[in-house]
């Protein structure tokens, strides 16, 4: 019986944690944008994303991964085709007082930026460039 019980928590401890790791595997690797909307259609969500996607190049240049997160599903953006079921990210990073947000994650896994209103793509990447790691990165690119 104890076997059974501790097999029971190990499962449910490792599907629980499944989806914070998924961020966490970017560290390190990746700089994140987390979109975060009440739903699809949200006019700020949508030009954020339209403003985004004209700026790829710049956007894979300073490693960044974009996640669109709704109530109950996200997706990794301009990749992913199937949107993926959970609503942990978005109880976890929804803005309290608005129904979109926008939150960028450095390398070191630490919450650089956040706003409530779409982000321009210059404030974006100034703020990204003046980091000491992309710096750091800009020069051994030289």
């Amino acid at each position: 019986m104890l076997k059974f019980v501790s097999f029971f928590l190990l499962i449910l401890l490792s599907t629980m944690g499944l989806n914070a790791q998924d961020l966490t595997k970017h560290q390190w690797k990746d700089r994140l944008i987390l979109i975060i909307a009440e739903d699809e259609n949200n006019e700020k969500f949508q030009q954020q994303l339209t403003q985004l996607q004209k700026h790829q190049k710049g956007l894979k240049d300073r490693k960044l991964v974009i996640y669109r997160i709704l109530p109950k599903k996200y997706k990794i953006a301009f990749q992913d085709k199937n949107w993926k079921n959970s609503a942990q990210f978005y109880k976890k990073y929804k803005a309290e007082e608005s129904d979109f947000r926008i939150i960028l994650i450095g390398l070191d896994g630490g919450e650089k930026l956040d706003q409530t209103k779409v982000l321009s793509v210059e404030k974006l990447f100034n703020t990204i460039d003046s980091m000491p790691m992309r710096q750091a990165e800009m020069r051994k690119n030289r």
